[in-house]
């Protein structure tokens, strides 16, 4: 069996990023991977300006508290003022250029008024409140580099600098199909011996979640002739298939013998729980991934494998997540033999609690939860000791 880092690194080394794209409006943007990095052609701002409602003026022309200047201008956010001339104050506003000759900006909660004179009450300080020209962004600057991907903030920049359009890499395609003749979609009355389908559902909101184009072949029947139909459908359709179920070594696990019939295995087991058995390879021109069938295996391997590789795949520059040293609020006496990859949640108390069923079977734990506690082989815990946490916050964006 591989490590969980030796099977990440064998992923990752056999993403293929995508390379054909397309120009889609900033506004649509969201969720999609930059193809070529833009550059500003404005200095942003563009002018030195007001940080505040108040008052431009000489710092020389106050060098006293009570000081009375009369109000020579008004200059609104879009309106260029004139020169301030000396023993004069300028109204301004938010986001308003500077006037030339003027080098502070007093809050207008530091000032009154009487009449067409601004009486200061606050000595300013040079360059208080002004916003200087191209403290953001300089001209020629580069603001976005190929292989980010775009988020609100990202899609806030562009516009900045006055891009309406952005180069983004095509959406990568994934299938998934799901085996077992115990599964039932949800809305169908139960049959004993049969569950629910939660891991199409899972997977669903993983992929999509991603922005990946997902194509949903639902459930297929339990037998090799059935198995290879669909997966040689998906690996027609798609970039990448991904299952869950059917690649341990029962009688009635077929993916796995699909795979290695149509195409071939590169990869099979990981020494990690939950998630032991997982498959990759490929099958013509398609990356296969073969997930266990247990529902938090489904979870943990996609967020800690699967997200990785698809994000290289989409042409994401950055892939990989981040942890975290954070106390436990709880004992762990149970030394495994496998590196073991707990749900937890953090507190209030800046501390980790864990869920009481650490089971591969109950879904339960990973909505409760916000994170993974990343065990070492044969790491125990007791309360107070620093573990490394892996945030969901980092796995499932």
């Amino acid at each position: 069996m591989l490590s969980a880092d030796q099977l990440l690194d064998a992923l990752l080394e056999r993403a293929r990023g995508v390379t054909a794209s397309k120009t889609v409006p900033v506004a649509n943007a969201l969720g999609r991977v930059l193809a070529a990095p833009q550059t500003s052609a404005i200095t942003v701002p563009p002018l030195d300006n007001s940080a505040m409602d108040g008052y431009a003026v000489r710092v020389a022309d106050v060098v006293v508290a009570g000081v009375r200047l009369p109000v020579s201008q008004r200059i609104l956010a879009g309106t260029v003022g004139t020169t301030l001339q000396p023993g004069t104050a300028a109204r301004i506003f938010t986001g308003a250029p500077v006037p030339p000759g003027a080098d502070a900006v007093l809050m207008q909660e530091y000032c009154g008024t009487e009449g067409d004179e601004v009486i200061i009450h606050a000595l300013p300080r040079q360059g208080e409140n002004i916003r200087r020209a191209g403290e953001d962004i300089q001209a020629g600057a580069q603001i976005l580099a190929a292989g980010t991907r775009l988020g609100a903030a990202e899609m806030g920049l562009a516009a900045s600098v006055g891009l309406a359009e952005l180069p983004v890499f095509k959406r990568l395609k994934v299938a998934c199909f799901f085996t077992g003749d115990e599964l039932v979609t949800p809305g169908a009355p139960l049959q004993p011996g049969q569950i629910y389908n939660s891991n199409r559902y899972t997977l669903t909101g993983l992929v999509n979640g991603l922005g990946c184009e997902l194509i949903d072949l639902g459930i297929v029947p339990d037998t090799l002739e059935a198995t290879e139909a669909a997966l040689t459908q998906a690996a027609g359709l798609a970039d990448v298939v991904i299952t869950s179920g059917g690649v341990s070594v029962g009688e009635a696990d077929y993916v796995k013998a699909a795979v290695e019939k149509l195409g071939r295995v590169e990869m099979w087991k990981v020494a990690m729980k939950p998630g032991k058995p997982l498959v990759y390879g490929r099958v013509g021109d398609a990356d296969f991934i073969g997930l266990p069938g247990n529902p938090v295996s489904v979870f943990v391997t996609f967020c800690l494998f699967v997200r990785p590789f698809l994000l290289k795949r989409m042409g994401v520059a950055d892939v990989l997540y981040r942890a975290f040293a954070v106390q436990a609020d709880f004992a762990w006496r149970k030394p495994g033999a496998r590196r073991e990859f707990l749900r937890a949640r953090l507190q209030t108390n800046g501390k980790l609690a864990l869920f009481p069923n650490q089971s591969s079977g109950v879904l339960t734990s990973c909505a409760w939860s916000d994170g993974l506690v990343d065990l070492v082989v044969g790491q125990t815990i007791q309360p107070g000791d620093w573990v490394r946490f892996i945030p969901f916050s980092e796995l499932l964006s």
